[in-house]
C-alpha cells in the first residue's frame, strides 16, 4: 500500500527540503554517522523554531531514515485523515490516557517495526537564551518499549536506542543565514532498563529521571546555553566582531565558539574592565537591534576605526562615505542586469515572506515558519502559472511540458546561486544609504542621550507561556548546575520603557551607532589583552580559573578540579588559558 512506503511524507520531505535549501545558505550536519542505519531508535531533538525544527530534522535526517512524529489519536478516527497521517509518517498518541501501554501504543507498534520515531522533549517551541525544560516522554517511551521486548515471546525485535538532535540556527528568523543539525551519541537502555523493571518503590520513575537527565545533557552539550538574555547577547556580539563576516566562522566550530563565549562573559569580574566591556558590547548589539543593522555589514564599508583606547572615536567624513556609496552603487549596478529577471519574478515571494513575518513580530519562534511557509505558497503559484505560459509556447505538447519543467528548474538554479552574492551587495548598499545620511546630516539632529537611551537596552523576546518557570527566577533549576551563573553586575538598574515601534531615523542615531561599534571593539581587544596578561601573572599561582559548561571543559582539555553533582547534574571550572585557546583556535 502507498501509505505503508509512505508515499505522501516524502513528497513532503522533498518540498520542505527544497524550502529549506532555499531559505537557508548552509545547512551542516554533525554525527550523521553515529545514527543507527536500521532498527529502532527515538530521535529526541531541541524545538525552538516551531515546524521549521521537524522539516529541518526530516531534511537532514542520515540515511533517509523516514521519521514518525507523534499525533493526537483523535485525528486519526477518520479513516481519510488516517490515511493522510499514516503516509505522511504520523503514528497516533493517546494523551488523554493515563495507561501508558494505551498512550504508547502507536509508538510500540512503530518501534517493534523497526521505525525511527522522532519527538520534541521540550513540550512546546519557545525562544529562551537556554533550554528550560526537558519533558520524560521519550524516556517513558524507550523504557517501556525495553520492558515490553524483555517480555515479548518474539525475538526478532531488537532493541531501541536514543539519538539527541540539535538544531541550532546561526539567526533563526533571518533569510540565508545558516544552520547546525548535530546528532549525538546513541544512548542504549543498557544502565536504566535493571531499575526500571526493579519492583521497587519509585524505582520505574526514577529510572526514566536519569534517562531524561542524561537526554538534557546531550543536547545541552551541542547548543548554546546561556544564564541570561544579557550575557547571551554579549557573547554574541563579542563573536560577530570576532568572526566579522556572515560566513567566516566554521559551522563545525559555531557551537563551541559560541558557548566557550557564553561562557567566559558567565564569568564573575574576569577582568577589572569586564563591567564596562560588558556595557559597550550590550549598547552596540541593542543598537544594532533597533537600526536592522549587522557588524557583518558594517564591517565590510571601509570605516575609520582604532584599537588605541587614548585616540578619540573617529567617524567618517563625508568625503569617504560618499565614496564608499559611489563604489557600492556601480557596483550593484553592475551585478543588476545579471539578477533582474530572478529579482523581479521572485518579489512576490520575497514580500510575501516578509508580510508573514511581521503577522507575528512578537514570537521570534514564528517568523521563520511564517517566511517559510508564505513564501513557499506564493512561490507554487508563481511556478504554476511560469508552467503554464512556458507550456504554451510550446503549444501544450508532451515534449513542451518537459522543456517548461526543466527551463524552470534551471531558472531556480540560476536565481539560488546568485541570491547569496546579490543579497549581500544589497544590503551592503542600503547600509552605505544610512550611513552617508547619518553623517551628512548636521550634528544638531543627533539623538540626545535622554533619547537615544531606549535604544542602548536590549530587546529580550517574549516569554512563552507553555514552559514551567519558577516563580522567583526565569531559570530553569533543572540547568543550574549545568550552566554557568550570571555575573555579579551589582544593583539592578530600574526597567527601562518598552523601545519604540518605529525603526529610528538613520540621520538621528547613526553617529551613535558608529561610536558605539568603535568603542566595542577597543573594548573587547582591551578585554582579551587583560585576560592575557591576568593569565601570565596568575599562572605562577594555579591559573586564573573560568566557570564553565561540562561539555566545554571536557572539549577544552578535560575537566581540571573536582566535580560538583546535584541531581545527576555536573558544573566544572576550567583553566581561562584553555578557554581563549579553544575561541583562538575556532
Amino acid at each position: 500500500m502507498s501509505g505503508d512506503l509512505k508515499i505522501l511524507h516524502r513528497a513532503l520531505r522533498y518540498m520542505s527540503s527544497t524550502a529549506a535549501a532555499s531559505f537557508f545558505t548552509e545547512v551542516r550536519v554533525i554525527g550523521g554517522e553515529g545514527v543507527p542505519k536500521d532498527g529502532p531508535i527515538i530521535v529526541t531533538a531541541t524545538h525552538h523554531n516551531m515546524m521549521l525544527d521537524p522539516v529541518m530534522l526530516s531534511y537532514t535526517f542520515p540515511y533517509g531514515r523516514i521519521l514518525h512524529y507523534w499525533s493526537k489519536a483523535s485525528l486519526f478516527v477518520n479513516p481519510i485523515v488516517s490515511y493522510v497521517l499514516y503516509s505522511s509518517g504520523n503514528i497516533p498518541v493517546d494523551r488523554k490516557s493515563k495507561d501508558r501501554k494505551v498512550l504508547l501504543k502507536g509508538t510500540m507498534e512503530a518501534l517493534s517495526k523497526g521505525y525511527a520515531v522522532a519527538l520534541f522533549p521540550e513540550g512546546t517551541s519557545y525562544t529562551e537564551p537556554r533550554i528550560m525544560q526537558i519533558k520524560d516522554g521519550a524516556a517513558w517511551a524507550a523504557l517501556e518499549y525495553t520492558k515490553w521486548m524483555q517480555e515479548s515471546p518474539d525475538k526478532k525485535m531488537k532493541p531501541v536506542s536514543v539519538v539527541p538532535a540539535a538544531i541550532v540556527y546561526t539567526n533563526k528568523t533571518k533569510y540565508r543565514s545558516n544552520a547546525v543539525v548535530e546528532f549525538g551519541r546513541p544512548i542504549t537502555m543498557d544502565s536504566y532498563i535493571d531499575q526500571f523493571t526493579s519492583e521497587a518503590d519509585g524505582a520505574p520513575r526514577a529510572a526514566v529521571k536519569r534517562l531524561t537527565r542524561a537526554i538534557e545533557a546531550a543536547l545541552v552539550g551541542t547548543t548554546v546555553n546561556g544564564p541570561d538574555w544579557d550575557t547571551l547577547y554579549t557573547a554574541r556580539m563579542a563573536r560577530d566582531i570576532m568572526w566579522e563576516g556572515d560566513r567566516s566562522i566554521n559551522l563545525d566550530e559555531f557551537v563551541p565558539i559560541s558557548q566557550t563565549l557564553v561562557d567566559l562573559f558567565s564569568t564573575p569580574n574576569p577582568t577589572p574592565n569586564f563591567k564596562s566591556v560588558k556595557r559597550c558590547l550590550l549598547e552596540y548589539y541593542s543598537l544594532l537591534q533597533s537600526t536592522k543593522l549587522t557588524n557583518s555589514v558594517l564591517s565590510k564599508l571601509p570605516l575609520p576605526r582604532t584599537l588605541d583606547p587614548n585616540t578619540p572615536t573617529p567617524l567618517p567624513s563625508r568625503l569617504i562615505t560618499l565614496l564608499i556609496l559611489i563604489r557600492d552603487t556601480f557596483s550593484m549596478l553592475l551585478r543588476l542586469p545579471f539578477f533582474i529577471f530572478p529579482l523581479i519574478m521572485y518579489l512576490p515571494v520575497y514580500f510575501m515572506g516578509r508580510l508573514g513575518a511581521q503577522l507575528v513580530e512578537d514570537e521570534e519562534e514564528t517568523q521563520a515558519q511564517n517566511k517559510l511557509v508564505f513564501g513557499l505558497m506564493s512561490m507554487m503559484g508563481m511556478y504554476l502559472l511560469a508552467f503554464f505560459f512556458l507550456w504554451s509556447l510550446f503549444m501544450y505538447t508532451p515534449v513542451g511540458a518537459v522543456l517548461a519543467m526543466a527551463t524552470l528548474w534551471v531558472f531556480a538554479r540560476y536565481h539560488d546561486s546568485m541570491i547569496n552574492d546579490n543579497y549581500e551587495h544589497a544590503k551592503r548598499l542600503l547600509a552605505t544609504w544610512r550611513v552617508i545620511m547619518g553623517v551628512w546630516a548636521p550634528k544638531t539632529w543627533d539623538f540626545s542621550l535622554a533619547a537615544l537611551a531606549p535604544y542602548k537596552t536590549p530587546v529580550f523576546p517574549k516569554e512563552s507561556e507553555f514552559i514551567s518557570k519558577p516563580s522567583s527566577s526565569r531559570g530553569s533549576p533543572k540547568l543550574s548546575n549545568v550552566l554557568p551563573p550570571a555575573p555579579d553586575l551589582g544593583p539592578a538598574e530600574p526597567p527601562v520603557q518598552t523601545r519604540p515601534k518605529r525603526r529610528p531615523p538613520s540621520r538621528r542615531i547613526m553617529r551613535h551607532v558608529l561610536r558605539a561599534r568603535v568603542e566595542a571593539v577597543k573594548a573587547l581587544a582591551e578585554f582579551f589583552e587583560q585576560l592575557r596578561t591576568q593569565s601570565s601573572q596568575n599562572r605562577i599561582r594555579g591559573g586564573m580559573r573560568v566557570k564553565a559548561s561540562v561539555h566545554l571543559a571536557r572539549l577544552y582539555g578535560g575537566i581540571e578540579v573536582a566535580t560538583v553533582k546535584t541531581e545527576g547534574e555536573e558544573a566544572a571550572i576550567v583553566d581561562e588559558e584553555q578557554h581563549e585557546e579553544g575561541v583562538e583556535g575556532g
